[in-house]
C-alpha cells in the first residue's frame, strides 16, 4: 500500500481514556512508513494535533504543545480542520484509525461522524458498534443465534433506583448467586463486581450505576476465560485461534487485567473440537452484528467443555499486553502487518 495520510483518534471522554493512549502508542509504533496524523481528545472532549515526535505519547503535554483541531462532518473538506487564532488549515486524511474504547468511541458515536465526514475508517461500523458496546442488546442477539450464554437480566438504572428491593428480588429469581454485576455499555472490566449475597449484589449494582443507563447481571460461570480474534468482513472474515486469559485475581477485572498482570496464552490447551466450535460461533456473532475490521470475542469453556458465550469487543485492546494482536501473531500477521490489513480493509469497504 502507498503512503497514507493516517488520522488516528484516541483518549476521549469515556472510563477507558488511558487504556486508549496505550493502544494508539501501539498503533502509531506499527504504523511505519505512514504519514500519522495524531489527535489526542481529552477527557473534557476538546480535540488536539501534535506535530512532534511521537516516541511516547503518554507522557507528551498535550495540553501545552497540541493546538485545537476539529473533524468537519462536510464532505467536501475531506481532512481534519487545524485552528490556529482565527485561522483554520485543512490538513488532508486518506483513513482513519479511531482507537477509541468504551463509550463515546467504540459505541457507533465517533463511527456516525466518520460516516457524516465520507471518511473511510478502520473497524466496525454503526451498527455493530452500538450494538456490541450495549452487552444487553449483545446478548439477545447470541440468544437468536442459539449460542449458549449465561442467565441474564437486564435492568434500567431508573428502575433499580426507584425498586431497588423488587430489582433484587427479579435478580435472585432469575439469575441467583453468585452473579456477576456489569454496566450494559462499557468495558475493561470497569465498574464490574461479583456478588455473593443481597448485601453485595446491591453494592454492586449502586457502581455499576455509575457507568452506565442499564445493567446487566448474569450467573457466575466456573471456567476458563478464552477469546477469539475476528478480522474482515461477511463472509469474508476469518478468527484466530482461540487464546486463552488466566487471571491472577478471583476474575479478570481491570486490576487484574491493566495492573497486576494476568497471564495471557496465545493459544489455548484445548481439545480441536472445542476450538472450532469457538471460532464458529465468534464469526456467527461477528457477521450477524454486521462487524468489519477487528473484534475480539471473549467466551467461557466449563470444566465439562460447554462453551458460554460472554461478549464481543468491536475495538480490541492494542496495549503490549493484550490478546488481539497476540492471537493474530500466532496465526502469522506480525503488528504492522495486521495494522496495514485493517488500513486495507477500511480503504476497500469505504
Amino acid at each position: 500500500m502507498n503512503q497514507k495520510n493516517v488520522l488516528v483518534l484516541f483518549g476521549g471522554t469515556g472510563p477507558e481514556h488511558e487504556i486508549s493512549m496505550a493502544s494508539a502508542e501501539y498503533v502509531i509504533g506499527a504504523l511505519g512508513r505512514h504519514r500519522v496524523i495524531p489527535v489526542y481528545i481529552t477527557k473534557e472532549g476538546k480535540w488536539l494535533l501534535y506535530d512532534g515526535k511521537l516516541d511516547n505519547i503518554k507522557n507528551i503535554d498535550w495540553e501545552k504543545f497540541g493546538t485545537q483541531a476539529v473533524l468537519s462532518p462536510d464532505r467536501t473538506h475531506g481532512g481534519l480542520m487545524r485552528i490556529v487564532g482565527d485561522k483554520f488549515k485543512l490538513i488532508p486524511v486518506d483513513v482513519v484509525f479511531p482507537v477509541m474504547h468504551g463509550p463515546f468511541g467504540e459505541d457507533g458515536t465517533v463511527q456516525g461522524l466518520l460516516e457524516l465526514a465520507g471518511l473511510p475508517y478502520v473497524g466496525c461500523g454503526v451498527v455493530a458498534s452500538a450494538v456490541a458496546m450495549d452487552k444487553g442488546v449483545t446478548k439477545l442477539v447470541a440468544r437468536a443465534l442459539k449460542i449458549p450464554q449465561a442467565e441474564f437480566i437486564c435492568l434500567d438504572s431508573s428502575y433499580i433506583k426507584e425498586n431497588m428491593g423488587e430489582a433484587l428480588k427479579k435478580i435472585r429469581y432469575k439469575v441467583g448467586y453468585p452473579c456477576f454485576v456489569k454496566p450494559a455499555c462499557g468495558g475493561s472490566s470497569i465498574g464490574i463486581s461479583k456478588a455473593l449475597n443481597r448485601k453485595e449484589l446491591t453494592a454492586a449494582l449502586e457502581l455499576a450505576m455509575e457507568y452506565s443507563s442499564r445493567i446487566v447481571v448474569e450467573k457466575m460461570i466456573e471456567g476458563r476465560e478464552i477469546e477469539v480474534g475476528v478480522f474482515g468482513a461477511g463472509e469474508a472474515a476469518r478468527a484466530t485461534a482461540p487464546g486463552e486469559i488466566i487471571p491472577d485475581g478471583d476474575f479478570y477485572d481491570y486490576n487484574s487485567k491493566y495492573i497486576t498482570g494476568s497471564q495471557t496464552v496465545p493459544t489455548a490447551d484445548i481439545p480441536k473440537e472445542t476450538a472450532e466450535k469457538l471460532r464458529g460461533y465468534a464469526l456467527a456473532i461477528f457477521r450477524a452484528i454486521d462487524g468489519r475490521g477487528s473484534s475480539r470475542v471473549d467466551f467461557f469453556v466449563t470444566p465439562e467443555g460447554k462453551i458460554i458465550f460472554n461478549e464481543i469487543n468491536t475495538m480490541p485492546g492494542f496495549t503490549g499486553i493484550s490478546m488481539y494482536a497476540k492471537m493474530w501473531k500466532e496465526s502469522g500477521l506480525s503488528s504492522q502487518e495486521l495494522i496495514e490489513e485493517l488500513l486495507k480493509l477500511a480503504l476497500e469497504e469505504a
